[in-house]
This record gives C-alpha cells, sequence and structure tokens, in this order.
C-alpha cells in the first residue's frame, strides 16, 4: 500500500510585505557601531547555543547588546517609523520575556533558515540591527510565504486566535520546503530592520567561521 500523504497545512491569510506598512529600514541607525561592535566582540559572557550545546537556537548569544541611551535612541525612531505611542517588553504568564536587546552570532555552518513567526502575545514589532560591516547580502532578513502543493502560494501571517505559526498550522514539524521566500532585505552594516513580527520571516543567510567574521546582529522585541 503506498504510505498516507502528509495531512494538508492551513492556508494562511496573505499580506503582501510593504515598507513602510509592515516592515522600516533604518540605514545608519547608530552614530558609532564600530564602538558597539567593539565592545560586543570583547564579551567573555556568551551563552552557547547550536552546534556547541543542545539548544534550538545556533550560535552564541549575549545580553544585554546596547546600552541604555543607545536603545533609546532606536527605540525614539521606531515609536516615530511606526506610530506606535509606547513600546515595552512583555512578560509571559510564568514572567518570562522574548530575548529582547539580544547580541546574536551565528556562523554559516550553523543554521540554515528557518521560517517562523514571534509570539502574538508577547511582541507586536521585531527588529533585528546588523552589526557585522563585512557580511555578503544574502545575510540579512527575508520574509516568506507558504508553498502549497503543485507550487502555489499560500499566506504569511498569524492572525487572532493564533499567536505564532505553530499554533496557526497545527504542528511544529513543517519541513523549510513548505516555504517561499517571498521578499529579501540585504544585510548592510549598521541597518536597523523593523517588522511586524507575526510575518513569516527568517535570516535570509548566515556566515563566518570565527567571532569577527561571523554574521553578528541585535534583536528587540516590543509590545505596542
Amino acid at each position: 500500500m503506498p504510505a498516507p500523504s502528509a495531512p494538508r497545512l492551513p492556508i494562511l491569510p496573505y499580506r503582501k510585505p510593504t515598507e513602510g506598512r509592515d516592515y522600516w529600514i533604518l540605514d545608519n541607525a547608530l552614530p558609532d557601531p564600530d564602538a558597539v561592535r567593539a565592545r560586543l566582540l570583547a564579551r567573555s559572557d556568551w551563552y552557547e547555543g547550536y552546534p556547541r550545546k543542545p539548544e534550538s537556537w545556533p550560535g552564541l548569544r549575549a545580553m544585554p547588546a546596547l546600552e541604555p541611551a543607545q536603545l533609546e535612541h532606536i527605540e525614539a525612531w521606531v515609536r516615530k517609523a511606526t506610530g506606535a505611542s509606547k513600546l515595552w517588553v512583555q512578560a509571559s504568564g510564568d514572567g518570562g520575556t522574548l530575548n529582547h536587546n539580544c547580541v546574536q552570532v551565528v556562523g554559516y555552518n550553523e543554521c540554515e533558515p528557518r521560517p517562523h513567526t514571534d509570539s502574538r502575545a508577547l511582541c507586536r514589532y521585531a527588529a533585528v540591527l546588523y552589526l557585522n560591516p563585512a557580511v555578503p547580502d544574502e545575510c540579512g532578513t527575508s520574509f516568506y510565504r507558504q508553498r502549497l502543493p503543485g507550487g502555489q502560494r499560500g499566506g504569511n501571517i498569524v492572525q487572532p486566535p493564533h499567536n505564532n505559526l505553530v499554533e496557526a498550522l497545527g504542528t511544529r514539524f513543517v519541513d523549510v520546503t513548505a516555504f517561499a521566500e517571498d521578499v529579501a532585505i540585504p544585510h548592510r552594516y549598521n541597518r536597523l530592520l523593523v517588522y511586524r513580527a507575526n510575518l513569516i520571516h527568517s535570516a535570509t543567510g548566515y556566515w563566518g567561521q570565527t567571532l569577527e567574521k561571523k554574521r553578528m546582529a541585535a534583536v528587540f522585541f516590543w509590545m505596542a
């Protein structure tokens, strides 16, 4: 007998990612990115992820990435760009939070694109600040949509009552081939990319094999 086919996943709503509505870009985001990068490279308190430790997340992480004045500079622009009157870090029911203002360093052989959404219960906007001047364009961030059987395209956004992509699709185990790249934002040193956290997204790619050469980025998660 033929093997049973995989269950058909729900088709999500689609909203074309549009700059100024769904994502916002600020180039030259920090006045002195070289000093920020040097401070982060000098850290010795990194938490190790995959493949060094049995974690679901890759590379190295440390918190905080930006100092308070630098973070306020970024948040003031995000409020203005998005129209949000207030931004805050939302705690979950058990008191946990997302890794807000966290620097991540990931090499090319430590991870692959992982399309996902961030939790609607914990953030409305997410952002990434690229902090390596020598990383290729194709190591930025991409927005994805569903790739349906037969090559048709599905949606890309998680809406109530679901909080994340796992809830919306009803499973955590979705092959990466079930997603197609829709819009790619190139990597640029000192570029801040802010986006609606319920859009399917992922780092487009990773780079480098040493701390100095790997893709370094600070990530942020705000409720508004």
